[in-house]
């Protein structure tokens, strides 16, 4: 049984509108980003349960899978999370308020500091990627085990044509 989603309802107004347009294209991007609407709506309850945004999870959880000392150059952070060095500041200072992480100077450079995990962030993210994992598991449980494998290796292949 098919039914209709909001996309569908959209193409339909523009096939009938321009039917000159192949607009298979918004179709695709059109459910990628309702879908992340949806998971980021689900996800961000999660982390606000722990207190976190996605920026501050972000920093934290990149800290925790970096594996010990759980501590990173600011550059090290900035290559594994795409955004700007003035984001990245303003993220470590807030978390650094939170006393979730530390500055530490660099060892290996007098002038720079490293960012390390404190014991509260580090509790507190090992409690939050456990329940982010767990309410991934929820919003992905709508497609089965062979659905969901089929539509990562598709959406791998799209997202390498832009990152190649």
């Amino acid at each position: 049984m098919f039914v209709m989603d909001k996309i569908d309802k959209i193409i339909k107004q523009w096939n009938t509108e321009r039917p000159d347009l192949d607009v298979s294209a918004m179709q695709l991007i059109g459910r990628i980003k309702r879908i992340n609407e949806h998971l980021g709506k689900g996800m961000g309850k999660t982390f606000a349960e722990h207190g976190l945004n996605f920026a501050s999870f972000d920093v934290l959880a990149t800290l925790r899978r970096s594996g010990p000392p759980h501590a990173l150059s600011p550059n090290e952070l900035l290559g594994t999370m795409m955004i700007t060095s003035g984001t990245m500041t303003n993220r470590v200072d807030q978390l650094v308020k939170a006393g979730l992480v530390n500055r530490i100077p660099n060892p290996n450079d007098g002038r720079g500091f490293i960012v390390s995990l404190t014991e509260a962030g580090f509790s507190l993210v090992d409690k939050a990627v456990t329940a982010h994992v767990s309410t991934q598991t929820t919003l992905t449980s709508g497609l089965s085990a062979e659905d969901q494998q089929q539509l990562n290796s598709l959406l791998s292949k799209f997202l390498s044509g832009f990152e190649e």
